[in-house]
């Protein structure tokens, strides 16, 4: 025992001692909870730039631009002649989406017709689409309802509409970006941190001794429980301290989130040791990472859905402690999830963990002195 808590320490002043593992492993961890986050302060895009061409010019539609032009999503930033000097403006970035108000509206709606609107969005920036074609239609649809009002004084009053929709989310009560994403890169942004950490510290240690690394099993145990510190620090940072601090969906489910937790700590530091045993040099560790840190986000099937992918990506997934973890935390911690509504999340983090676990220590084990080092 005490050859592992001598490991312990030494595995812990190491990190604090080597200024790259120092860095990647806390700095890194703390620069990220601001910074990343930042992005997405807003939570929704706003005042987005806009170009309406009025064809129709009558009262009808210029209220129409000065409602549109009020929406929180978007502004009205041009009033183009055409739709063609629009479309120029669009693919010049000037503006991210186009509404095009037709000839013959205000008679139309006179007449007890519907008039038609054109609603375009820039399909290379699908999140500002998303937003503008959303908040429009939002809009548009109230505007709507208060022409009704105005072409009942012709037509008559019209029917009730049969069904109403009300929307009310349930977790992401803000409806944002950085609710939906922040949580989940969070995971992330501990897990590829640790690899950093662990890759450097053992790369640099291979290339000193200039051979395959051999740790001896306390020594080993010594090192893993050093690196789950710091990763369940780092975890519960993110989960409690930063998430109260950037006012994200918390606290459903504290006992089974410190149960996700620690079963991700423990499959990603074993995952760890054994990526990181095949680095001959630290800086090995920073090309793995900067390399596989988008697709693993991809493989959670946080933002991609898992029945949408194919069959073997899904799979191979399943052998990554991201997408359990990732998973397992934000369904804990956002939603309230029970534990057994995320056993199979948690199940799977346990046999990753003794899975790479058992690799980690066949890669590292001390090897008979005739045995060539590889």
């Amino acid at each position: 025992m005490s050859r592992v808590a001598a490991s312990f320490r030494a595995t812990l002043q190491a990190v604090f001692a080597d200024s790259a593992a120092r860095t990647v492993m806390i700095g890194a961890v703390l620069l990220y909870s601001f910074f990343y986050p930042a992005a997405y302060r807003h939570q929704v895009a706003s005042d987005l730039p806009l170009a309406v061409v009025d064809a129709d010019r009558s009262a009808t539609s210029r209220a129409l631009v000065r409602h549109v032009d009020a929406l929180r999503a978007v502004r009205v930033a041009t009033q183009p002649r055409d739709l063609a000097q629009a479309r120029a403006q669009l693919e010049a970035g000037q503006v991210d989406g186009i509404v095009l108000i037709p000839a013959r509206l205000e008679r139309d709606i006179l007449r007890g017709g519907s008039g038609q609107l054109v609603l375009l969005g820039n399909g290379a920036y699908l999140g500002r689409a998303s937003a503008i074609l959303g908040g429009l239609a939002e809009g548009i649809g109230a505007f709507g309802r208060d022409q009704a009002v105005r072409q009942a004084g012709f037509m008559g009053p019209p029917l009730a509409a049969p069904l109403e929709l009300v929307q009310r989310p349930l977790y992401n009560t803000r409806e944002g970006y950085g609710s939906s994403v922040v949580p989940g890169v969070a995971e992330l942004i501990v897990h590829q941190t640790l690899l950093l950490g662990i890759g450097v510290l053992l790369g640099t240690r291979r290339a000193q001794s200039g051979q395959r690394l051999q740790v001896a099993a306390p020594a080993l145990l010594g090192m893993a429980a050093a690196f789950t510190l710091v990763a369940v620090a780092g975890l519960l940072y993110y989960a409690g301290f930063n998430a109260w601090v950037q006012d994200y969906p918390r606290g459903g489910n504290v006992p089974g989130l410190l149960l996700a937790v620690l079963l991700f700590a423990l499959a990603s530091v074993a995952f760890g040791l054994f990526v990181g045993s095949f680095f001959r040099t630290r800086e090995r560790a920073f090309q793995y990472v900067t390399g596989v840190s988008i697709p693993l986000f991809f493989l959670s099937n946080l933002s991609w859905p898992a029945v949408a992918s194919p069959a073997a990506l899904v799979a191979l997934a399943k052998l990554l402690p991201t997408t359990a973890g990732i998973n397992a935390i934000v369904r804990t911690q956002q939603m309230g999830a029970r534990v057994p509504e995320v056993g199979g999340e948690l199940l799977n983090l346990l046999l990753l963990a003794l899975l790479y676990a058992a690799l980690a220590a066949w890669r590292l084990r001390v090897r008979p002195s005739r045995h060539r080092p590889g």
